[in-house]
């Protein structure tokens, strides 16, 4: 059975299928319990409760959200285009499931452990700007269009940044793929030799992600909730999940490309007998606790603050950096494979 498994076109399927099942359904289990820990971190910042009665302390409240998303009217617009207008928020979700093909939880545990991991995450999360423009111009809405216009302008900007910080990162590692940098951070962590690229990186992943305080996208003080204004049950659920895949997706990039990944800190010898899994998504929570909390405490950019930010302050830093990372590597030796 084993043979078959293993050695048949078939069995690589059926392998790679259940693979990607004990990825995903724990995945859209923490998307579902993400939305609870949001309201939950959220009111004890403001000293409220935050759900707490379908189930005990308001557990079974995700669960609540689905069903009402499922069991509503979903209202196509007239004027729209309704093949376009219902792709959208399906490509939106099936990119950022996607991207979670090559991270890798543990050491060799991906299910395409493949050499350009880190190129591949690049290519998904520059496609996931279609799903929003396209939602955007087929709701045939101005406000819609107006908030698929912020998005792609913001997505790009950013992503610009992101890229040079992967460049540096991978200048470090020698390799694209996201197993070796890990491996490369078993004695320290890219966090503190490239602490100011940590920092740009996260920040980024909150302007890509259209998180607070860049959710200038669905500013509903100016344009009523941006490109899915016109969005409505299961739809509108796609895009809702389709955020906070994404939130997990950079939390989890954030921390194997600057906290080691499954890896314990800095090799502690106490902390090795704890399995590598356990390590990676304790550093994806913790991200994601950041994630609510700056949405809690920080207001919003105005979108010439965000452009200024983007353009001005992270491009030309990004870069020196890189071009200082590159010169030190060389001056002193220590370029991966010279």
């Amino acid at each position: 059975m084993l043979d078959f498994l293993f050695n048949t076109d078939i069995g690589l399927v059926i392998l790679t299928f259940a693979k990607a099942l004990a990825l995903l359904v724990p995945l859209l289990i923490g998307v579902a319990y993400l939305t609870y820990a949001e309201r939950k971190v959220m009111a004890a910042i403001q000293l409220r409760k935050g759900p707490n009665v379908v189930g005990p302390f308001g557990l079974l409240q995700p669960f609540a959200d689905a069903i009402k998303m499922i069991t509503k009217e979903t209202i196509i617009p007239s004027g729209s285009n309704r093949v376009l207008f219902v792709m959208a928020p399906m490509l939106t979700f099936i990119l950022a499931m996607l991207a979670w093909a090559v991270i890798p939880v543990n050491d060799g545990w991906a299910i395409a452990d493949i050499n350009v991991g880190i190129l591949y995450l690049f290519a998904i999360s520059s496609l996931g700007v279609y799903g929003v423009i396209i939602a955007g111009w087929a709701s045939n809405s101005k406000y819609a269009f107006l908030g698929a216009l912020r998005s792609a302008a913001q997505m790009v900007s950013y992503e610009v940044s992101m890229g040079f910080v992967l460049v540096t990162v991978l200048l470090c590692v020698g390799s694209l793929n996201l197993t070796d940098v890990v491996r490369a951070q078993s004695k320290i962590w890219f966090c503190i030799p490239l602490f100011p690229m940590f920092v740009i990186f996260f920040i980024s992943a909150l302007a890509e992600t259209n998180r607070s305080p860049f959710d200038i996208p669905e500013g509903e003080s100016e344009i009523v909730a941006g490109f899915f204004v016109e969005y409505s049950s299961m739809s509108f659920g796609l895009f809702f999940l389709g955020e906070y895949a994404n939130m997990i997706l950079m939390s989890a990039m954030t921390s194997i490309l600057f906290l080691g990944g499954w890896l314990p800190p800095f090799g502690i010898e106490p902390f090795t007998w704890i399995p590598g899994p356990f390590w990676l998504i304790l550093k994806i929570v913790l991200l994601l606790f950041v994630f609510i909390w700056v949405r809690a405490t920080m207001p919003r950019y105005r979108y010439d603050q965000l452009m200024r930010l983007g353009w001005k302050v992270f491009l030309p830093f990004s870069l020196i950096w890189l071009v200082l990372t590159a010169g030190v590597l060389m001056a002193f030796g220590l370029l991966p494979n010279a």
